[in-house]
């Protein structure tokens, strides 16, 4: 365990250097907006039954409205904040370079969680101040909300489908990185293999 942890590189390039400042920017986005809703009570149509903007939504819990009447619910989603931004402040460090859509992914779920974990702190609840109709009820949200959404989606999309252990790899860059990995795991393989042989002739 300790040798693995021992091979961990820290990869930040210029690349990554973007993403942060990216993730500063959506962070930025998304306080700014609760803020001018808050001054200027934001009324509006965007999308007539689909997206409706209106201010004064609060919300003292998570995604619908979970916790929200627990006396703990405030504490327990704080600390499970700090602790998945470690996680993924960690994974972002450590994730090779070329998987750019897993730390693109980060850096947007990680700007979510910042946007409503500065709301919990400051405000021991999160402005909410976009509706969207989901299944015949409206869903109220914001941007940090969207970042996350977003940032899941674009995850879920990489890992099953497009990096090189993608489970269904639909990209020509995927397919010949998993096959270089299976040619790698079958020449280990048979060097394990060669070794064993050599080792029960010398007895």
């Amino acid at each position: 365990m300790l040798e693995k942890l021992k091979k961990l590189k820290l990869n930040i390039s210029w690349k990554s250097l973007i993403l942060v400042g990216a993730c500063v920017a959506l962070i930025i986005v998304d306080l700014l907006t609760k803020i001018f809703e808050e001054r200027d009570h934001w009324n509006f149509v965007v999308i007539p039954h689909l997206i409706e903007v209106e201010s004064g939504s609060r919300n003292p819990g998570c995604a619908f409205s979970f916790l929200a009447n627990a006396a703990w619910g405030q504490t327990f989603l704080i600390v499970a904040t700090f602790i998945m931004l470690a996680l993924l402040i960690a994974l972002f460090i450590v994730l090779p370079e070329r998987f750019l859509l897993i730390k693109i992914a980060v850096t947007l779920i990680a700007a979510g969680a910042i946007g409503n974990l500065i709301d919990r702190i400051a405000f021991q609840e999160v402005r909410d101040f976009v509706g969207i109709n989901m299944f015949g009820s409206m869903v109220s949200c914001n941007f940090a909300d969207f970042w996350i959404v977003f940032g899941t989606v674009v995850a879920v999309i990489d890992i099953l489908f497009l990096n090189e252990w993608a489970l269904i790899p639909l990209t020509k860059t995927a397919k010949e990185a998993q096959k270089k990995h299976k040619k790698e795991e079958h020449e280990k393989t048979q060097q394990i293999s060669e070794t064993k042989k050599d080792g029960n002739g010398d007895e």
